[in-house]
């Protein structure tokens, strides 16, 4: 049986070409003048053969134009194939593999959907970022959308701040963490590939010291506004307790002020969890009678556990996870 093929390389199939010579040879031996058997073409006397011409040549004249049409149809079958293989790129078409679907994954929709994810804790413990999400992070957290996120985060804050009646005992608390809460630590993550690196506590410990983090614009702005309203603002957070003073001084360079307590990780926190040690410290104020109205942070440890505030506002990271 012939077959129709297009060869890897765009040419017409061999298959194709013999088929056209058979469909020409075919047309030929039809109509040809020799395709009539040889003992009508020689004749015994001269009389007959030239009335056998005669009749032959006014046989022929009305058939070779029929002659000529399939054969003309065959060579015109043959170059339009050609012509079509030839003008292909890619003459066979393919469907993608899964494969070929999963490299061609955009990064920016993944990254994306990463981040939510992240967000919203549904990506549990991690470690690092994904390589492949370092630009995304970058541009998340150095452009408009960052900003434009804790923007959100402090204005639902400070609308369920106002709808709290606050009393004149002075027991009505807010809970601050620090790090991507009230300070930004941009400046070290742009050195450190935002997120894709491993964490090295000692490069921290340095940046930590230089006491040089800007302020949350955002976060600055509800800080202010909760100490006018008559919150009692506790700042909790995982440092140590040998970093008091840098975080104190780091605090008050960005425009942090008269906080009721800076809490820090003593020797005795050490090894705890963020989410069981950041509970404990709660429950310490709410032993002491404070009402814990409201907590921000920007980890999920820094608001889950237990003496939990009765709203708590999470601020966006994606750069790293504490748990």
């Amino acid at each position: 049986m012939v077959e129709n093929r297009v060869l890897p390389n765009g040419v017409v199939s061999i298959d194709i070409f013999y088929l056209t010579i058979l469909m020409n040879f075919k047309a030929t031996r039809r109509f040809s003048p020799f395709s009539q058997p040889l003992h009508r073409r020689e004749g015994g006397r001269e009389e007959k053969s030239r009335k056998k011409k005669k009749n032959l040549s006014t046989k022929y004249k009305s058939h070779l134009p029929m002659a000529s049409h399939p054969l003309s149809l065959s060579f015109l079958l043959l170059s339009f194939l050609i012509s079509s293989v030839s003008s292909s790129s890619q003459p066979i078409i393919q469907l993608p593999t899964t494969t070929d679907q999963k490299s061609n994954v955009d990064d920016d929709l993944y990254c994306a959907s990463w981040h939510l994810s992240v967000e919203t804790n549904n990506a549990g413990s991690w470690k690092q970022i994904p390589i492949r999400c370092e630009s995304f992070v970058q541009d998340y957290m150095t452009g408009p959308r960052y900003m434009s996120d804790s923007e959100i985060v402090a204005n639902y804050s400070l609308a369920y701040a106002s709808s709290v009646e606050i009393g004149r005992d002075g027991k009505d608390a807010w809970v601050f963490d620090i790090d991507e809460t009230l300070l930004t630590n941009l400046p070290y993550y742009q050195a450190h590939g935002f997120g894709s690196e491993p964490f090295d506590e000692n490069s921290w410990d340095v940046w930590v010291d230089l006491a040089e983090a800007p302020a949350i614009p955002a976060s600055l702005k509800l800080y202010n506004e909760l100490k006018q309203m008559g919150f009692k603002i506790f700042v909790l957070t995982g440092r140590s307790e040998n970093q008091r003073n840098a975080t104190g001084k780091n605090l008050l360079f960005a425009g942090y002020t008269d906080w009721e307590r800076l809490i820090l990780r003593g020797p005795s926190d050490d090894g705890t969890l963020a989410t069981v040690y950041k509970s404990e410290k709660r429950s310490d104020l709410v032993n002491e009678g404070y009402r814990i109205h409201g907590s921000s942070g920007d980890q999920w440890s820094d608001l889950l556990g237990f003496a939990v505030a009765k709203r708590s506002f999470k601020l966006p990271n994606p750069m790293y996870y504490i748990s």
